[in-house]
């Protein structure tokens, strides 16, 4: 990746910053940026799953709003620049989005969701190794890694490689995962009522 803005920014500076370009960006250590464009499945499927999760919060009145594409803040030590991942779909506790509704700022995840969703793409090393570290040390108590394709590593979706749906849930400081495949549902913490399989993820690449 090439930095676009060499200016070192704060994460609220980062949220207001835009090089007119349309493309999306992270925060890494103050500078911003970019980020490869997704495939029109992995479109497909987040697009899909945010939709199904908005369904179920608003059918149940759970209290909580799923979004795409938001940044989320990441831990940084006094002194250090900040940095922020955009990631996929994040699900926010309904009063925290209630009180950005109340705020000028731009909506983002300033202190830890619920829970976070990475849909896994060629750079899947990120997804199942970076992000996973960022998002437990940030304290994100439920982080779903959702391989539709099949693309990661042996060492986290077995041999033959297959379509995997893995949920790390944050218990006593470290995430403690539980992969998925073939016809079994998946069990989300967060979302106990809610019923998905990986067929179903599947299906949404071909609508």
């Amino acid at each position: 990746m090439i930095a676009i803005a060499q200016k070192t920014l704060s994460f609220e500076e980062f949220l207001n910053w835009d090089d007119d370009s349309g493309r999306s960006f992270e925060l890494v250590n103050g500078i911003a940026m970019p980020l490869s464009e997704p495939t029109a499945k992995q479109e497909d499927v987040v697009d899909g799953l945010c939709r199904l999760l908005v369904d179920h919060c608003q059918s149940l009145n759970l209290p909580y709003v799923p979004r795409q594409s938001k940044q989320v803040r990441l831990n940084a030590a006094p002194g250090e620049s900040e940095s922020s991942r955009k990631a996929d779909i994040v699900v926010f506790a309904k009063e925290e989005w209630v009180r950005m509704r109340q705020s000028s700022a731009s909506a983002a995840a300033y202190i830890p969701p619920p829970l976070a969703i990475e849909v896994v793409s060629t750079n899947w090393r990120d997804d199942y190794r970076i992000k996973l570290n960022e998002y437990e040390t940030l304290g994100i108590l439920e982080y779903w890694i959702v391989d539709y394709a099949g693309l990661g590593g042996v060492q986290y979706i077995g041999s033959p490689k297959q379509s995997t749906v893995t949920i790390n849930r944050l218990i006593d400081g470290e995430y403690q995962a539980l992969r998925y495949q073939g016809e079994a549902i998946i069990v989300s913490p967060t979302f106990p009522q809610l019923v998905l399989t990986i067929a179903q993820i599947i299906a949404m690449t071909q609508v």
